[in-house]
């Protein structure tokens, strides 16, 4: 039996695989310690983020702390894995001999095995799963890879082809999920748009989430990562039917420029997106639209910018993240010249967080006086934590909750009346 401390970097989708990896190390005999435990850990395991080099950074500084470790004798083995293994494991192995093992996103079997010296080959089990998000919620990845051919994403470089998991799959982990008190159920995968094409050539989104709708406990299911490019507007019936579906369209758009998205390889125009965020708003008035931008994509042009604030200004989204364009390596942008500079890069993504910042203020405030069903996280300081359905964990909104006489439970939904707001949170009262 090892001591074993699981670090992992990056988005749900890493999530997953390290909790994959733990349920099946657990498994096996071994021990996880938490990532604040005190204790010296026979093996250090960091599942590594590859996408853009803020998180490539993020992994090296990593690496490089527990190779310091190692090199201290405070831990006996080092395992690198995931994203940015499978992308760069030469460079790494290269930078850090003293390092144990490297494994790619599709190594965990041959991890596990290395961690029981060699004696086991494993066979990973996904149902195999200890959870690190709280009992309440979980990712549940229900595709690998992806399709798309955007000129920018190094994801298909990393992840490979986009491959379906089997619905009965998919509803057997979500069915195991629920009965260990699981009610919030959020779908991840590179693109659930997508979802089915390849195992059933038509896309079968709307069909699983009705099924998964199913499952006796799940109260809210969540869907990240919605690609506009032929969006399955079926989707939108059952988002508008069915109860246990959180009215929440998380869609990329990266930008307006019909320019731009040409080169993005976006295979959509501007007037595409507006028409599909008018359906959105005709068929779902009361859902909530998070975005994602890219801006400093190269040869974007002052004009360019102006006319990306003028539709973030326009089109209102509830929810929006911004990214400074990353030069990846093989991605198709890469041979294009990076000719916006770092600082023009930083000022126009505060420029666009500043619009956005208005716009979730005014927002926000509309919503004092309004009741309005909350899910509880976790305390923080004086506050329960909560969301609503309109919020994905980590990435949006907080509930933060005055509960002064402990009325409240952890993992529950109450009905709670909104009595002030930020740009950021809105914050409540727990009512006896």
């Amino acid at each position: 039996m090892a001591l074993v401390k699981l670090i992992t970097l990056g988005c749900s989708k890493n999530t997953v695989d390290s909790e994959v990896l733990a349920g099946n190390l657990i498994a096996a005999g071994h021990q996880l310690l938490s990532t604040e435990s005190p204790k010296n850990p026979d093996v250090v395991i960091i599942n590594t983020c590859g996408f853009i080099a803020d998180a490539k950074q993020e992994s090296i500084d990593n690496i490089l702390q527990v190779d310091y470790l190692k090199r201290k004798q405070r831990v006996a083995k080092v395992y690198v894995m995931g994203c940015m293994v499978q992308r760069h494991g030469d460079e790494l192995k290269n930078l850090f001999p003293n390092i144990d093992g490297w494994f790619g996103v599709q190594q965990t079997e041959e991890l596990i095995k290395q961690i029981n010296g060699g004696l086991i080959a494993n066979t990973i089990d996904h149902l195999n799963r200890h959870q690190s998000t709280p009992e309440h919620y979980a990712y549940l990845k229900i595709a690998e890879g992806c399709d798309r051919s955007c000129s920018f994403c190094a994801i298909p470089l990393i992840r490979g082809k986009h491959v379906s998991r089997p619905i009965e799959d998919i509803e057997a982990e979500a069915t195991q999920l629920a009965a260990h008190n699981v009610k919030e159920l959020i779908l991840i995968s590179q693109d659930l748009t997508y979802y089915g094409m390849d195992l059933y050539g038509v896309k079968k989104i709307a069909e699983l989430v009705e099924r998964l709708s199913q499952i006796e406990n799940i109260e809210w299911i969540r869907l990240h990562y919605l690609h506009p490019h032929h969006f399955p507007m079926d989707l939108l019936d059952v988002m508008r039917n069915n109860p246990k579906v959180c009215q929440y369209i998380d869609i990329p758009v990266q930008h307006c420029s019909n320019r731009i998205l040409q080169s993005m390889k976006r295979h959509t125009s501007k007037e595409e997106i507006v028409q599909l965020i008018t359906s959105f708003r005709e068929q779902l008035p009361n859902a909530v639209l998070r975005t994602t931008i890219i801006v400093g994509y190269p040869g974007e042009t002052d004009e360019e910018f102006e006319e990306l604030k003028q539709f973030v200004t326009e089109n209102q989204f509830d929810r929006l993240g911004v990214f400074k364009y990353s030069a990846e390596e093989d991605t198709d942008a890469f041979a294009l010249n990076d000719d916006v500079s770092e600082d023009v890069k930083e000022q126009r993504m505060s420029e666009i967080m500043a619009i956005q910042q208005d716009i979730s203020l005014q927002k926000n405030e509309a919503k004092i006086g309004q009741t309005v069903q909350v899910i509880t996280d976790n305390i923080e300081g004086e506050y329960v934590v909560g969301r609503t359905q309109g919020d994905s964990p980590e990435v949006d909104n907080e509930v933060l909750i005055t509960d002064d006489d402990d009325l409240l439970e952890i993992g529950q939904f109450y009905r709670l009346t909104i009595t002030d707001a930020n740009a950021f949170d809105l914050f409540a009262v727990a009512n006896p």
